[in-house]
């Protein structure tokens, strides 16, 4: 076995390999001509082991995070002739062995040193057109086939001389094909690259140092994550939402069921019970797209490199403790040989409601409902030469309200990470302009001690006639709030004519191929997050400096946060705003407060049927106590698995927290506070709370079920 290396060896090779990643992604990015690479930065890459474990990797979008290892094992069942030689290049995007869906294509190029081959460097990027039945982008397709162009361990250049037939038919079978093998071309540089300086690396340490370093990074990674882990309670978390439609079969709703299962120092995510593969291309990779969002969640939960206060490498490390479970022939495990291009939005729901599920044991670190549907847009035409032309753009959404801030404003949705596109070069490059950017004025984001973020408003017209698909979601399920908070508001999308700008048409989220005429306006309104904490517990002065920035009405300012505002004086009647606000905590009839969102429901709840391992120590229950184990043990044997224990919201009472809430069997439900006081963090008493209203709602529903009088 290899000794271990000192602190400072470790920490130089760490940084050179991290340096190596982003010198990849800079390389890809800097030489690609379609905007969706070079302005937005959808790509991934890194250098990767033998064994396909993530050495490095570059701080581009966490949609490529963690991916590139299951397109190495896809090619390792398919490669060309099945073995490796200096100087191959391989070209692979094929859902069903490995990759995020089939336009994010991959380069992989063997690393050898001394002649033995001692890894990779790879990357992948999202490209413009890869020949699908509609341009740019597909949703109502009835098989992976009708994708476009699939490669599976296809070896583009053979000890490094390219296969001109394989380049000329991938010419000839895209819309956009200059800019498609241009964009290639710049990611055989970043791949060679990456090999080139991970053998000066190892000529200059020697193999056997910078492979041991190496393990002891993954290791070290991999360490922090499980003692993250292991300060989460046992138990299972769970939480669920739904899908609009699949984008053809129109209110036919998709569940999502999300249980976070925690053991120890490992976690699982287990999607069963979410909704079965569907016939259109609204299907999820398990390898390249579902895994990929559970470790995203995970890392960014715990791993989050701005709150974190040592710094962890990004690699394999962090994949290991974290297992994805999604049975065979669901949505986000399909089956051979669904299509499944259109996983956007999917992906970016799932890690919402682990962050739901995990809201009552993480109530510090985790944030309210987001946006979480990316809206990613196809536009097209054909010019005037019979060439097509392609663009694709990524809408910005929103971020619910933060446990010490509120949710950002018109960013990216949770896994995209993708930047925004200069208007100016749209405008320069394409038979199209935009007609407004700004954030939504139509409706106002969750109420809360800290309020979600707006979303944006995006306004396209086109000057020719074209061709759009637009694939989104989150038209009918809200963004949820949280502790208090209040939901936020659903997305929408139009149609209109600049020429007839009153004939509006409602669209749903997702549609594809639809052909656009010279001067339709396509109009998107991103989601708007939730609200975290109660609204009546934001400063009166943060809401008055909302109404003086136009990011709350006066009539919201009352409704939703209790603050009465003199508008024309720019002050807050703060004798008006006080009698307002003890009503409204009261309940007097008269006030009008806005309606509570739905609250993340545990089922099991955050420390109800927890095995007591929490992070602050607690006093045991008393004899006359039952334990949440115990409680959920009667539950079952009362009611086997058909009751639900739900978290309403919580607040402060001076030193103490109160949480109300609500079980629910055989069709009966009820209601109680939780009370906790005394020391430790807010996240013990908040616990504690759930765990006292969990025993008080048993009681009482455990004694309507005997038949006895009850509380409640």
């Amino acid at each position: 076995m290899a000794k271990e290396l000192d602190p400072i060896t470790l920490q130089v090779i760490s940084g050179a390999l991290e340096t190596i990643a982003e010198e990849m992604g800079h390389v890809l990015y800097r030489m690609s001509f379609s905007s969706i690479i070079r302005e937005s930065q959808d790509l991934g890459a890194g250098l990767f082991d033998c064994d396909f474990n993530t050495l490095c990797e570059s701080e581009s979008t966490p949609l490529h995070i963690g991916s590139i290892p299951g397109y190495l094992h896809g090619i390792k069942e398919t490669l060309q002739d099945g073995e490796w030689r200096d100087g191959d290049v391989v070209i692979h995007n094929h859902p069903y062995h490995g990759s995020s869906h089939s336009p994010d294509i991959a380069i992989v190029v063997p690393a050898f040193h001394n002649g033995t081959l001692v890894g990779y460097g790879a990357n992948t990027a999202h490209h413009l057109d890869i020949g699908a039945a509609t341009p740019g982008l597909i949703i109502d397709i009835p098989d992976v086939y009708a994708e476009g162009m699939l490669f599976a361990g296809t070896k583009l250049y053979e000890e490094g001389k390219r296969n001109e037939a394989l380049w000329q038919f991938i010419g000839r079978n895209s819309r956009a094909a200059p800019q498609l093998q241009a964009d290639l071309e710049a990611q055989i540089a970043s791949a060679r690259l990456g090999v080139r300086r991970y053998a000066e690396l190892l000529d200059r340490y020697g193999r056997e140092t910078v492979e041991t370093a190496t393990n002891q990074l993954m290791d070290y990674t991999e360490r922090v994550l499980r003692q993250r882990i292991a300060a989460i309670p046992d138990g299972e978390y769970r939480a669920e939402g739904f899908l609009d439609d699949d984008g053809k079969n129109r209110g036919v709703r998709l569940p999502i069921k999300v249980c976070v299962r925690v053991t120890g120092d490992d976690i699982e995510i287990d999607l069963t019970g979410s909704a079965g593969q569907v016939e259109t291309a609204f299907n999820v990779p398990f390898e390249g797209s579902t895994k990929v969002a559970c470790f995203c969640a995970i890392r960014s939960l715990l791993l989050d490199a701005e709150t974190s206060e040592i710094k962890v490498p990004s690699n394999q490390g962090s994949f290991r403790p974290i297992k994805v479970t999604a049975p065979k022939g669901s949505i986000y495990n399909p089956e051979f040989p669904a299509a499944a291009e259109a996983r956007f939005s999917q992906v970016n729901r799932v890690i919402d409601l682990i962050y739901k599920a995990l809201a009552p044991v993480l109530p510090d670190d985790i944030i309210a409902g987001s946006s979480a549907s990316l809206s990613f847009v196809s536009y097209s035409g054909v010019k005037p030469s019979g060439d097509y032309w392609v663009f694709l753009e990524v809408n910005e959404g929103s971020y619910g309200g933060r446990p010490q801030s509120d949710g950002p404003d018109s960013i990216d949705s949770l896994m995209a990470n993708t930047r925004n596109n200069p208007l100016e070069d749209l405008a320069i490059h394409l038979p199209m302009i935009c007609e407004r950017y700004e954030l939504r004025d139509d409706v106002m984001p969750g109420a809360g001690r800290y309020r979600g973020g707006f979303g944006v408003v995006k306004a396209q017209r086109m000057l020719t006639d074209g061709f759009i698909t637009h694939e989104n979601e989150r038209h009918e399920d809200v963004p949820w709030g949280i502790f208090g908070g209040h939901e936020g508001a659903v997305g929408r999308v139009t149609i209109y004519n600049q020429n007839r700008p009153d004939e509006v048409r409602d669209m749903p989220a997702k549609f594809s191929g639809l052909k656009l005429a010279a001067d339709d306006v396509h109009v998107f309104y991103g989601p708007c997050g939730g609200g975290y904490g109660d609204p009546l517990d934001r400063p009166a002065a943060e809401v008055l400096d909302d109404v003086l920035d136009d990011f709350c009405t006066v009539e919201h300012a009352r409704a939703a946060y209790g603050v009465v505002v003199d508008l024309e004086a720019e002050v807050v009647d703060e004798a008006a705003t006080e009698a307002l606000r003890r009503d409204m905590r009261a309940g007097v009839a008269g006030t009008v407060p806005a309606p509570r969102a739905p609250q993340p429901a545990a089922d099991p709840p955050a420390a109800a049927i927890a095995s007591a391992r929490p992070t602050t120590p607690q006093a045991p229950p008393t004899p006359a106590m039952p334990t949440p184990i115990e409680i959920a043990a009667r539950l079952r044997e009362a009611f086997g698995e058909a009751w639900s224990f739900e978290i309403l919201g919580h607040r402060r009472n001076g030193q103490g927290v109160e949480v109300d809430g609500a079980l629910a069997a055989n069709g009966t439900r009820v209601r109680e506070t939780g009370h906790a006081n005394g020391a430790g963090s807010a996240g013990a008493r908040l616990e504690a709370a759930a765990d006292d209203s969990l025993r008080r709602c048993a009681e009482a529903l455990l004694a309507r079920h005997a038949g006895a009088p009850g509380r409640g």
